[in-house]
């Protein structure tokens, strides 16, 4: 079945590139394209979709408001698309729920990359942002004000959250460590779960305001 991506962004260019990217996959379907955040929950109300690729700036509703508001629903996974100047904002969408980010150069590839992740409840985040966007926020946030786990990470869990914060993909964990794929994903179901964090990016942004990333 075809991932049903809903696209949100006020530059015209810019949902019409996205449209033709997306829809010269054959297992990405694209229902609609819209220039606010009050369109982006009419369209997903209407349309349900699997994936929202949402701006943060537009009309009427900035997307980290429409983040909030779809954030604990059973609506679709968002992917934040920016710009570099907008690292405040990105950070805010990060703990708002939002699955991925990307910079709006990105290429195509990780532009479909991003929306297969999504829609398998996984994240793909531009690894531009990731690194330098929790690391700079993250001193912003006392460690000691950071999140307590509900029960302590292994030694295990602690390198593969490490390696998650300096922005790795699965498959490049399991290469430094010397693991499956498999047992890397288990690691990050068992810390998602113990800080009741909603995905990946926010596992990271945890990884980076406790001090676990900076530690050896």
């Amino acid at each position: 079945m075809a991932i049903r991506v809903v696209i949100a962004d006020d530059q015209e260019m810019v949902r019409t590139g996205f449209r033709m990217i997306l829809e010269s996959q054959p297992d990405i379907e694209v229902l609609a394209d819209v220039v606010d955040g009050e369109a982006a929950l009419a369209a997903v109300a209407e349309h349900r979709p699997d994936v929202l690729l949402l701006d943060i700036r537009m009309p009427k509703l900035d997307g980290l408001e429409v983040t909030r508001r779809l954030s604990g629903q059973d609506g679709p996974r968002i992917v934040i698309v920016t710009t570099f100047d907008l690292d405040e904002y990105v950070h805010a969408a990060l703990h708002g729920g939002a699955s991925g980010f990307l910079l709006k150069d990105a290429s195509p590839a990780m532009l479909v990359e991003a929306v297969r992740a999504a829609a398998v409840g996984d994240s793909l985040v531009s690894p531009a942002i990731t690194v330098r966007l929790l690391r700079e926020m993250a001193p912003r946030t006392p460690a000691s004000q950071a999140r307590r786990p509900a029960e302590p990470l292994t030694e295990r869990e602690r390198d593969v959250v490490r390696c998650l914060a300096r922005g790795l993909t699965n498959a490049e964990i399991a290469a430094e460590l010397f693991v499956s794929l498999s047992t890397v994903k288990t690691h990050l179901a068992n810390v998602q779960a113990k800080l009741d964090a909603r995905n990946r990016v926010e596992i990271a942004a945890w990884a980076w305001e406790s001090g676990l990333a900076h530690a050896a």
